[in-house]
């Protein structure tokens, strides 16, 4: 029975080495895996990546170039706004350009206008008409730019004769929920 059961052994270590010999899979089939599960993911990464660099690339300039036109022309409007005004409508027209001021430069305006440019306005009939012929950008980025505004203001007390003035201001403008807002304004 010993014998037997010997031979039963050998045949049992026969099949078993001829079914490992067969499970395995052949050399084409595990360089398919190969392919499948580690070449093509990363090759798909790196193409992924590099198709978003290029979009990158191509859109920075159009960003840049649209940030800048939008900055000067609100600096512009922007100045125009909280320089102008006559003498009926002076605080309506001061308090409304507010909106378009950023902190802490509004607090500053916000004092300005109450307590001298209003109340002289209205007491002595002084109108203002400020234009901007000029306006450089210094540098701009995506949310913050720097912009050179070339001022002319014409200022008319009561029924005298209107005095102008050129002036020349660096005027910092803050990009706040799609709105650019004037944060400093400094006189060069």
């Amino acid at each position: 029975m010993t014998a037997i059961i010997v031979e039963s052994a050998d045949e049992a270590t026969d099949d078993t080495a001829t079914v490992d010999i067969d499970q395995r899979p052949s050399k084409w089939l595990r360089t398919k895996h190969i392919l499948a599960f580690g070449v093509v993911p990363i090759l798909a990464v790196i193409l992924a990546a590099g198709s978003g660099y290029l979009k990158w690339q191509v859109d920075s300039p159009r960003e840049a170039q649209g940030a800048r036109t939008a900055s000067v022309r609100a600096a512009t409007d922007n100045t125009i706004a909280i320089l102008s005004y006559q003498p009926d409508n002076a605080e309506k027209e001061l308090t409304a350009a507010r909106d378009r001021l950023a902190e802490p430069f509004r607090d500053q305006y916000t004092q300005l206008i109450t307590d001298v440019v209003i109340p002289g306005a209205k007491q002595k009939k002084i109108s203002a008409i400020a234009t901007v012929p000029a306006a450089a950008p210094i540098s701009v980025m995506r949310n913050h730019a720097v912009i050179l505004v070339f001022i002319d203001q014409s200022i008319v007390i009561g029924t005298d004769a209107p005095t102008s003035s050129s002036s020349t201001v660096r005027v910092t403008m803050e990009k706040e929920r799609d709105r650019w807002l004037i944060s400093q304004f400094d006189p060069v």
